[in-house]
Formats: structure tokens, sequence, C-alpha cells
């Protein structure tokens, strides 16, 4: 069994090789970036998007129409909005959530009392499991509380459930390495209310991305959907395959194991499954994944050429008998 770090694709990497020969040219490097945006429009389905140079950007230029407070998950978020929040002055609720997945019900009480101006959240708590983002979406709407969907992990998603400007109010995501869409860097936010771009011209000029990274996108987000469909594949097979399983019959692209021992069974899993490249393993607890002691697989990592059936059976196998006897401890 080979496994392989994610990277650009070679058409991208050769398309912005182009465009890095091309800067000296405006108007080429500008049909890059109109490409991309046009791009971007055609998969959110909002009006308006700003390519940026990271997702933390995305995040800032999202955080800096808002005055706060804002919610943001107990657990399963992302570590960029507690820190922008911070940077920013804003006031930060979290809400308690089913590991990371937001309730439905106690979402409309919490925002009736603490009236917040926005929830930042991520399409999937910790990478591993779906958030309910359509439900989400009609109780902030019907308050309105904006909703802000850090997309990363979903760009593509053909179910259209996630990174759809049908539900949410604004959508951010990083471009950055090992993301859905794979460039190295970059990011991009949208909306359709275009006050969101409109009162921040000069911060937008400042985290603009440049053209290379958007010559990168248009081949990437091409190839968004079946990345993503392969990556939710690999993680379905192993949630089923697997013996002790986090959110198993939730969409994902990361699979979570809970375990006492997190640190001694992610040492002898990274000996086991080694991944050309990169990593695999993440221990938990932290923020970004669960606040509880586990390991998590992050099938979103690697190369989707690596994660066929074979692969995976082998993987599986190997999990299952480092897991077992972490468990039985």
């Amino acid at each position: 069994m080979e496994l392989f770090f994610k990277k650009p694709s070679s058409e991208a990497r050769e398309s912005m090789c182009r465009a890095a020969l091309e800067l000296g040219i405006p108007k080429i490097s500008m049909d890059y970036v109109k490409e991309a945006e046009l791009l971007i429009k055609t998969i959110t389905g909002h009006e308006h998007v700003k390519i940026v140079n990271s997702g933390n950007s995305a995040v800032m230029a999202a955080m800096s129409n808002f005055n706060g407070p804002l919610i943001l998950p107990d657990q399963g978020g992302w570590t960029g909005f507690k820190k922008i929040a911070e940077i920013l002055g804003l006031e930060i609720l979290y809400i308690p959530t089913n590991l990371g997945i937001i309730d439905i019900e106690l979402l409309q009480d919490f925002i009736l009392e603490k009236r917040p101006e926005a929830l930042f959240l991520t399409s999937f708590a910790g990478y591993m499991a779906e958030q309910p983002v359509e439900e989400i979406y009609q109780i902030c709407d019907d308050h309105e509380v904006f909703l802000v969907e850090d997309a990363s992990g979903a760009v593509g998603d053909p179910t259209g459930n996630l990174c759809c400007g049908k539900h949410a109010h604004i959508i951010i995501a990083s471009t950055g390495s090992p993301k859905i869409v794979n460039v190295g860097s970059g990011g991009f936010i949208t909306s359709n209310n275009s006050k969101i771009f409109k009162n921040n011209i000069h911060l937008y000029k400042t985290l603009r991305a440049s053209t290379v990274t958007c010559a990168g996108l248009l081949e990437e987000i091409q190839r968004a959907s079946q990345i993503f469909s392969r990556t939710i594949s690999a993680c379905d097979f192993l949630k089923k395959e697997l013996k002790f399983v986090l959110h198993s019959k939730k969409r994902g692209i990361n699979v979570c194991l809970p375990t006492y021992h997190p640190k001694s069974m992610a040492s002898e899993l990274r000996k086991s499954l080694n991944v050309h490249g990169g990593g695999l393993i993440t221990t938990c607890p932290r923020y970004d994944r669960i606040n509880l002691p586990a390991v998590c697989l992050e099938i979103k990592n690697l190369d989707t050429r690596c994660i066929d059936i074979d692969n995976l059976t082998v993987m599986a196998n190997i999990v299952n008998k480092i897991s077992s006897s972490y468990n039985s401890q």
C-alpha cells in the first residue's frame, strides 16, 4: 500500500507557471482573475466573489463586516474563527453542540436569547460530520443572523447541500494545501449581498490573491466535484469497516477514532500508514476537530488516486488492529 499526500494537479501547476511568466501583461493577468471568479460564482451560486490570498484572509474579510457578537460552535469549527475574532475585538458566543453538530432547536433558542449578528461554522464539523446547513440557514435567515459557511472541505458538493449560495449568506473557503480545491495558497469569499464587498474595498485590495493563484484555481475548481465525491466515498467505506468511529452515519472527509490513548495510538498509526509527502494523522482533543481524546484519519489530505478500494481495505485492517488493542486497554 502506497499513500501520497495531495498536491495540485499537473494541469494546475502548468497553468500557474504560465501565469507567472505573464505577470507583466496586465490584460492576461486580469483574465485569470475574472475567469476564476466566474467559475466560483457558478459553483457557489452567489452573485459576488472576491479571491483572496488565504482562507484566513477570507475569514477576516467576512468578520470585518460585523460588530458582534458572533456565534461559533464549541468544537469542530476552525481555529481561525477564534483568532481573527479576537484580533478584531469581536465578542464570541460558543454554542454547545453534539460532538460538533449544531442542534437546530437549541440554535433557535440561543439566537433569541443572545441576539448575535452572525454564525460562523464549517460545512463539516471537524471535517468529520456534515452540518445541517440548510436548516441552520433557515433559522438564521428568519432571525436576521448572517450564516457564514466555511466550505473549504465542501467545494463541489454534487448534492448541493454544502457550499451552496441558497443555504448561506456568505461562503468562505481556503484553497491552500491540502483542501478540496488544492492550489497551495489562496481562498475566496462569496455572497449575494454586495455590501459585504463595498464596505471593505481597501481591505480586499490588501488581501487579494495573485494571478498565479487564480490561474491554478481555474484548473482545480473544475476537479472539485470529483475530488470531493471520491473523498466522501472513501470515508464512507472506512466508517463502515472500522470498529470504533464517531459520526459513523454522517458524511465527512476525515474519520475520527475515539481512544483513551491518542498520542500512543497516533504514533503507531503513523508508522504503519506512511504517507509520502505529508501527514495523515491528527490527535485530539483540539477545537478544530473534537474536544475528546481521539485520533483522526485525514483522508482529505490524500491524493484521490491512492484511495482505491484495495488501499482502503488494507488501511481499515491496519487501523482496526491498532485501535482494537488500544480500546481494549
